[in-house]
């Protein structure tokens, strides 16, 4: 067996492990949130069970984004509901920069535990997946109920109907008094191998397929939130018994928000004067609140050409 990740400086936190099994068509990417998790979410004091959620879809963002390939292309995550706990949950992935926000219901009961079903948490709601391709320009979107014990199980679904992808995803998070962990594992199965080409015939029984499947169920949810163990030995331990086990780079990630002043002037720009009169407040600004980092930014001057 080959075992290249020995030849690396083994990872930290807030960093993306890709890794492909070339003999059973399969690639995977592990993940472990820190410092990065704290920061996105500190921005908002959420409850427990929206924390966790948020923490979750942070995940599977980072697993998700770090596939694609420009660095302008984007990826989104987007659970809507409006009979919930949580309104709106959105996070979104560039180039290794991270971002998330959940808009919670006005009252979250105490009885509603830390780590909650869908249903619980959304009620009737859908999850949609959107990748914006930069450099032809494309939007590739895929919406799936929200239904299952968690949004992990929801992403499957996706993958299975949306993109005929056979996925096993893991995920686990854990909070304490010094802050968050959150790791996954994301296995997929491409029938032509890295590239995926042709999936007329993908099998989701196909005996490569299933062989990792069960063992990427062995995965545990204190070995994804264990900080002393790195990824490089999770993945190890998890394949050392395949013919070849290859790691394909790291991903860094970082908290990414796009917001600023001249960012929001810009946009501001593609309204007509009539309707940024409206918009700006008695003093001419117009004052732009922005979810994800919970930062209120005013831009002055927008009324310059409003005779």
């Amino acid at each position: 067996m080959t075992d290249t990740s020995a030849v690396q400086t083994e990872t930290g936190f807030d960093t993306v492990l890709r890794f492909i099994l070339p003999d059973r068509d399969c690639r995977g990417r592990l993940v472990r949130l820190g410092p990065v998790l704290d920061e996105i979410l500190s921005a908002h004091d959420y409850p427990p069970p929206v924390k966790h959620c948020l923490a979750e879809a942070l995940v599977l963002t980072a697993l998700m984004g770090s596939m694609l390939k420009d660095e302008q292309d984007q990826m989104t995550i987007q659970a809507r509901s409006e009979e919930g706990l949580i309104r709106l949950l959105v996070c979104d992935y560039r180039d290794g920069a991270l971002r998330g926000y959940a808009e919670v219901a006005p009252d979250v009961p105490a009885q509603v535990g830390a780590n909650p079903r869908l249903e619980t948490l959304f009620g009737k709601g859908h999850l949609a997946v959107t990748f914006d391709l930069a450099s032809t320009g494309q939007r590739y979107q895929g919406i799936v109920p929200l239904e299952g014990e968690n949004l992990s199980e929801a992403i499957e679904t996706y993958f299975a109907q949306s993109e005929q992808l056979p996925t096993r995803v893991r995920t686990a998070m854990a909070f304490g008094q010094d802050g968050g962990i959150a790791g996954g594992m994301l296995v997929q199965h491409l029938a032509d191998g890295e590239e995926g080409r042709e999936r007329l015939h993908v099998r989701f029984d196909h005996p490569e397929w299933e062989h990792v499947s069960i063992l990427a169920d062995t995965i545990s949810h204190g070995e994804l939130v264990d900080q002393a163990l790195s990824m490089e030995a999770l993945v190890w331990r998890l394949f050392h018994e395949e013919h070849e086990l290859r790691t394909d780079g790291l991903v860094p990630l970082r908290k990414g928000c796009r917001c600023s002043a001249e960012h929001y002037a810009s946009i501001l720009s593609r309204f007509g004067k009539e309707e940024r009169a409206e918009m700006a407040n008695d003093a001419g600004d117009i004052v732009v609140d922005c979810a994800f980092c919970s930062r209120e930014f005013a831009i002055p001057g927008m009324l310059d050409e409003v005779s």
